[in-house]
């Protein structure tokens, strides 16, 4: 495994549509290891391929299970190709960081819970139910994949002060 160099703006790539993956072959999986290699040492809860100069849909996310319990263990979820398929009328205003646009937070509306569908990383159709933060952080990577970021869809952004409490990178 090997940690990859976060891409920031204004690098173009993040700004692109990713391609369709369709090579579940040992490059998708050296890209997936490096992936979740990069998004803990960052540290982040969500991580897109085109953050790490890849533009394919591919996402790796790690987050508490139970959000409401402390020490709640984390899960990752690896999806390839993924799309919101299904997403609440319910919105809500949440604040967003970003790997790629470091030193900047933002207030975003997004939806509560969605359905993302996609595929596992060796290919097997899956689902995945997401509600509060983790609806909020398969969003924000997803909208990564159509060269979407959180800047896009902030009502209000500003560089967080000194004091200011880190927020989990997504």
């Amino acid at each position: 495994m090997t940690l990859r160099e976060i891409i920031t703006l204004p690098n173009p790539i993040l700004r692109r549509k990713a391609r369709t993956v369709t090579l579940f072959d040992s490059d998708l999986q050296t890209l997936i290891e490096d992936m979740i290699e990069t998004l803990r040492d960052a540290p982040g809860v969500g991580l897109a391929a085109p953050q790490v100069g890849k533009s394919d849909r591919l996402i790796v996310v790690e987050y508490p299970e139970d959000d409401e319990l402390e020490d709640s263990p984390k899960k990752l979820y690896v999806v390839v190709n993924p799309e919101v398929k299904e997403a609440s009328e319910e919105t809500e205003m949440g604040i967003e960081g970003c790997l790629s646009i470091p030193n900047l937070h933002g207030e975003v509306e997004r939806t509560i819970a969605v359905i993302v569908k996609g595929q596992t990383r060796r290919g097997q159709a899956i689902k995945i139910k997401a509600q509060g933060w983790l609806a909020r952080i398969f969003q924000h990577e997803i909208d990564h994949l159509n060269g979407i970021v959180f800047t896009d869809r902030a009502t209000k952004v500003w560089k967080p002060a000194p004091e200011e409490p880190v927020l989990d990178n997504v």
